[in-house]
């Protein structure tokens, strides 16, 4: 308090109106500080009410992250499923069109074959046939032509022994004397009917060589047409064996695809363990997000795999 400048009869008024002010003061002070206990009291009780919503935040947090994890859990496990199915489905669907073609290769193949047989069985009947016709027309030929020899044979053996029977008796007419003569002429007729014999055989061989070189130049002629389709059908085989061969580099490629596929799978069954593993052991306060380059992602959103769309590379 400061000293008081006023006389002595004025001290208790001034004391009055000091003790009235320290009464307001302490009235409001008394106030303000009923008031600041009030704020303490509501700012207490709202401490302890948001750290009652903060706890049951929290286990809110916790069970919501247990059923995030495992809802992620039973996605992976799903997706995994439903990429194993896409994947057998694809593969079976794979093999199942492989062996059509196989099937359907082969019929074509089998077909061809067949058409090329039976071509070829009915070339050969055609010209078994052809050769039947023509040797019964040169056998017709060369009876037609033994025919006329042997007529013109009989004429001039028919004329030579009607000259030599004329000749005869009038050898014998003017010979008479000579009777040896008629034995002669008997010989000398055998000799003639000899060589007329070997005349004809000799014709009979001439024919025979000419049928015989007829026939040769036929077979000649056959022996090149089966020549030439002996090549057509080991170019066709040789066409088909090449095809055989690529069915078969495709059918190993298909089963490296497979194999690939095989690996691929294992190793998204291994990314998704460690998933797992990480979201099991991870920090519960910060919620796992699947990152848009991750395997799992890429694959739920991409749709099922393909082989044109499915690396081969071994990663």
């Amino acid at each position: 308090m400061g000293h008081c400048c006023c006389k002595p009869y004025n001290c208790l008024q001034c004391l009055d109106k000091t003790n009235e002010s320290a009464l307001v003061k302490e009235k409001e002070l008394s106030i303000e500080l009923a008031n600041i206990r009030d704020e303490v009291a509501f700012n207490t009780a709202r401490c302890e009410r948001l750290q009652k919503e903060k706890e049951e935040l929290e286990k809110r947090f916790e069970d919501e992250v247990q059923r995030l994890r495992w809802q992620q859990q039973a996605e992976l496990q799903a997706l995994e499923e439903r990429l194993q199915l896409q994947f057998e489905a694809e593969v079976a669907r794979l093999q199942e069109e492989h062996e059509g073609q196989l099937l359907r290769i082969r019929c074509q193949h089998e077909e061809q074959v067949e058409d090329i047989t039976a071509s070829h069985e009915a070339a050969l009947l055609e010209m078994e046939n052809n050769h039947t016709v023509a040797v019964a027309i040169l056998q017709d030929d060369h009876d037609h032509k033994v025919q006329e020899l042997m007529s013109t044979h009989e004429l001039e053996k028919k004329e030579l022994e009607e000259n030599f029977e004329k000749l005869r008796l009038s050898l014998q007419v003017a010979l008479a004397p000579y009777q040896h003569l008629e034995e002669d002429m008997n010989s000398l007729k055998q000799v003639l009917e000899m060589k007329n014999q070997q005349i004809h055989q000799q014709e009979k061989k001439i024919i025979e060589l000419e049928r015989l070189v007829e026939k040769n130049i036929i077979l000649e002629e056959k022996i090149q047409v089966l020549q030439q389709q002996n090549e057509d059908l080991k170019a066709r085989i040789d066409q088909n064996t090449v095809v055989t061969r690529q069915l078969s580099e495709e059918n190993a490629n298909l089963q490296e695809y497979v194999e690939k596929e095989a690996q691929e799978k294992k190793r998204l069954s291994r990314t998704n363990e460690e998933l797992l593993w990480k979201l099991q052991t991870g920090d519960p306060t910060s919620p796992v997000k699947l990152s848009p380059t991750s395997p799992i992602y890429r694959c739920s959103s991409s749709g099922p795999p393909s082989p044109a769309r499915v690396s081969t590379t071994p990663r």
